[in-house]
């Protein structure tokens, strides 16, 4: 064990102590785990790159670099993390005496922070630059382009990375986990180290409830234009499918993420400790966010789904005929609603829609007339 006198006292007994017990868990499962992962977001970056050569809609554009980065950024969490466990499980080292001045457990922790904030601020920017998108296209049209985009993502990088410093600036601390594979936030009564574990988790659920809020505003504002004219629809099927894509990164991101963000603001304001099996199982459950995002890209595509369901006319660039009954229902409510408020007045609009071609007969009469007189 290091000494307590240490800076970084990642080693040091807290209200979570560090137990070395390298029997707990199982080289296979953190394995198959790594390399399923690695292989989803893999086979997902290469359908983005194929996507982006073949793509000419300039938003559906921009929107694949956001999924490159984040696929990238699953990739290289899944990698760094996933390294040290495995190692960790193969040759079952003690870090605490290996490696006494908490370089390891620095870099794992902030690797868990970078890899773990970037997903869920890369979700919120998606759903700002959708919002904009869908909502104000006249003002994205003009202000965004394929570099302000990039510059996005490294910007949502830079964040995260900032944050994962903090404890290495002092603010906060980093406290290796039982079994003594991994490490993470020390969630402690410190001032330091309390605001610390607030900060990750409240940037983390503030990133979700945005996309949440921007999203349904998005979805809303969607739907209302897809009811619109038949002209309108063939350019909202790009705009469709990539809500439905993000839609389903948000949900995924929540259901994993939640539990492990509110478990973290629950102890840092009891400040009474926790088990750390709560803490290993819901890491393990936010860490399934990293294999399923790149399923979203590769499955909910409208060429996968054009396979998967045949029938469905998707040659067609109108999202409506995807949904007939639901066009029907629009229709019908919608001759409702004007045969009500111009009931009385549709028998008069017709004979005037029938007199009205008598009417440009009528100045031809004067034409044989001026023939004649210049005659």
């Amino acid at each position: 064990m290091a000494d307590s006198s240490n800076v970084s006292s990642c080693y040091a007994n807290t209200s979570t102590p560090y137990i070395y017990a390298p029997a707990v868990g199982k080289v296979y499962y953190s394995a198959t785990f790594t390399t399923l992962g690695l292989i989803s977001n893999l086979i997902a970056f290469i359908v983005l790159i194929k996507s982006c050569k073949e793509t000419r809609n300039q938003s559906r554009s921009f929107f694949l670099i956001f999924l490159g980065g984040l696929v990238v950024t699953d990739f290289m969490g899944l990698l760094v993390t996933g390294s040290f466990v495995i190692s960790f499980y193969v040759t079952h080292v003690d870090w605490s005496k290996s490696d006494p001045t908490c370089h390891f457990c620095n870099f794992m922790g902030m690797s868990m922070v970078f890899y773990g904030l970037c997903p869920l601020l890369l979700g919120a920017t998606m759903a700002i630059e959708r919002f904009i998108g869908i909502n104000l296209p006249f003002v994205r049209s003009s202000r965004v382009s394929k570099k302000r985009t990039v510059s996005m993502v490294l910007m949502v990088w830079f964040i995260a990375g900032s944050i994962s410093m903090l404890p290495i600036l002092g603010f906060g601390s980093y406290h290796i986990q039982t079994p003594g594979s991994w490490c993470f936030i020390n969630i402690t009564s410190k001032r330091g180290d309390w605001t610390f574990a607030l900060l990750f988790s409240l940037v983390g659920l503030i990133s979700i409830a945005t996309s949440f809020f921007l999203n349904t505003v998005s979805v809303v504002t969607l739907i209302k234009l897809c009811c619109g004219a038949e002209r309108r629809q063939r350019r909202r099927d790009h705009e469709v499918e990539m809500m439905v894509q993000l839609i389903l990164i948000m949900t995924i991101a929540t259901v994993c993420w939640c539990p492990l963000l509110v478990f973290i603001v629950t102890t840092a304001l009891a400040g009474t400790g926790y088990t750390v099996k709560y803490l290993l199982l819901w890491i393990r459950f936010a860490t399934w966010n990293q294999i399923l995002d790149p399923w979203v890209y590769i499955l909910f595509r409208r060429s996968v789904l054009q396979k998967v369901n045949p029938r469905i006319d998707w040659s067609q660039s109108s999202v409506r005929s995807l949904y007939p009954s639901f066009r029907e229902n629009v229709r019908r409510f919608t001759r409702s609603s004007v045969g009500s408020n111009l009931g009385s007045d549709l028998p008069e609009s017709n004979e005037k829609s029938n007199s009205t071609p008598s009417s440009p007969t009528s100045p031809s009469s004067p034409t044989p007339l001026l023939v004649g007189s210049e005659s």
